[in-house]
């Protein structure tokens, strides 16, 4: 049975979209993989940032293109299923499934790696456990995250990283640990593959800077007002994380020092401002990973649903709703039950995994601009031609490279889940003889 729903108000200016953007995207977030991809760059932390990020304003570009063709939700999923094929865009939205699916799984992690630094008698089975299944009661029972309370909470982080930044540039200046020097940008012992394997990592930063194209149907001039809207954000966030991360690593330009490589950041925050400080840290990081895991799951139980009762995925299961608590319940647990494999991975492995669904996405996104310049764009000239196909292609070779420099296990696992997506494809479209079916995702999001 379809519900009727009343159009969308148009009430959202820029600055509305760049504070909803970076509010997904968690101030937080920089602190999260420091100590493994200082380890992995061998103390180029911001440099890797560097690279991440000018990857990320090429396909932000490309995303603003693509938003004033196609100002609807889906994403990467909408562009390649319009501008090349149905089947094809399937399976990039199959493989961006990663990111909904196991988000909760990362946000798990980082709260053992968190709480254990402040607890560490504490098992670690204990805080991953724990918060799975406290943010799988709460999504249950039908919790709602306002707007205005994601706000507070980003205010909360920001603050948080602010005041880290400063005692840490005041532990440099007083104290004889670190330097300001060039080194955590650019130094002769720097290695390229160590640069792109690290910022294949830090894509998880970026996680979500794209997901203020489907709030085009809000925005006040979205075809103008999107596309800028997640250029700034890109922008935005990636000052952000090289400015933060540069006075870490200059602090710390060995972290090996250190006792726990995951756990750096906080063991930083009791460096430079004792137990006191790492305290208030380590509530910041909690209040990020649990709304993180909230949203997350969230967001990602209304996917299943939505493709339940498209019957993209079994109906009965998938789309099923509890007639008191009117949540899909069984979504919510299963996505709980996937969020456990936490148990069996590390941070490293566990953010490639997400970060496969999130580079195949990025390389279709720029991809699909290439595309439809070639097969729709009537007009061409030589200033198209370098927005539609120049800056496009240099977006797509950056996010192959780091698709290529990911953990090779996680390189593995995603090439399995898109070999069952194909295997799935083929069954439900009886091996091409009918249409694959249609994730909707404007009525997940919007609806």
């Amino acid at each position: 049975m379809q519900e009727s729903h009343g159009q969308l108000e148009r009430s959202l200016k820029l600055r509305h979209i760049v504070f909803l953007g970076l509010a997904y995207m968690s101030p937080f977030a920089v602190f999260d993989t420091f100590g493994i991809v200082s380890d992995t760059t061998n103390g180029h932390v911001p440099a890797s940032y560097i690279l991440i990020t000018v990857a990320i304003l090429f396909t932000a570009f490309s995303y603003g293109k693509m938003v004033k063709v196609y100002p609807t939700a889906g994403s990467a999923y909408t562009y390649t299923r319009q501008t090349m094929n149905a089947s094809l865009g399937f399976l990039v939205g199959w493989a961006a499934l990663l990111d909904y699916l196991f988000l909760p799984m990362i946000n798990a992690l980082l709260t053992n790696i968190y709480l254990s630094s402040g607890f560490p008698n504490v098992p670690r089975w204990v805080w991953i456990v724990g918060l799975i299944v406290f943010i799988t009661i709460v999504n249950i029972m039908g919790v709602k995250i306002a707007v205005s309370a994601n706000m507070l909470m980003v205010v909360f982080q920001s603050l948080i990283a602010l005041i880290f930044v400063i005692l840490t540039i005041r532990a440099i200046i007083t104290g004889d640990q670190g330097h300001f020097v060039f080194d955590p940008i650019y130094s002769h012992s720097m290695s390229i593959p160590g640069l792109f394997a690290g910022a294949s990592i830090l894509a998880l930063s970026f996680l979500g800077f794209d997901a203020v194209t489907t709030l085009s149907e809000e925005a006040i001039e979205p075809k103008k007002n999107v596309p800028k809207g997640i250029f700034l954000i890109a922008i935005i966030g990636g000052v952000f994380f090289i400015s933060v991360t540069y006075f870490m690593q200059s602090l710390f330009p060995d972290i090996s020092k250190l006792g726990n490589i995951e756990g750096a950041s906080p063991e930083i925050a009791l460096f430079i401002g004792g137990k006191l400080f790492q305290s208030v840290f380590l509530a910041g990081a909690l209040v990020s990973v649990i709304a993180s895991g909230l949203a997350a799951q969230t967001s990602a139980s209304r996917l299943l649903y939505a493709m339940g009762r498209d019957r993209v995925l079994p109906e009965k299961l998938f789309g099923y709703v509890h007639p008191r608590l009117k949540t899909p319940v069984f979504n919510i647990i299963f996505l709980g039950v996937l969020a456990v494999s936490a148990l069996f991975l590390d941070l490293a492995t566990a953010t490639s995994f997400i970060n496969f669904g999130a580079f195949t996405a990025f390389s279709f996104v720029n991809l699909s601009v290439i595309v439809y310049y070639f097969k729709q764009k009537r007009t061409r000239t030589f200033k198209s031609t370098i927005g539609y196909v120049i800056i496009p292609l240099i977006g797509l070779a950056f996010n192959i490279y780091l698709w290529f420099s990911l953990d090779l296990d996680a390189l593995i696992l995603g090439l399995i889940w898109v070999a069952i997506g194909v295997i799935y494809l083929l069954y439900l479209t009886k091996f091409f003889r009918n249409a694959p079916p249609k994730f909707d995702f404007d009525e997940t999001i919007n609806g």
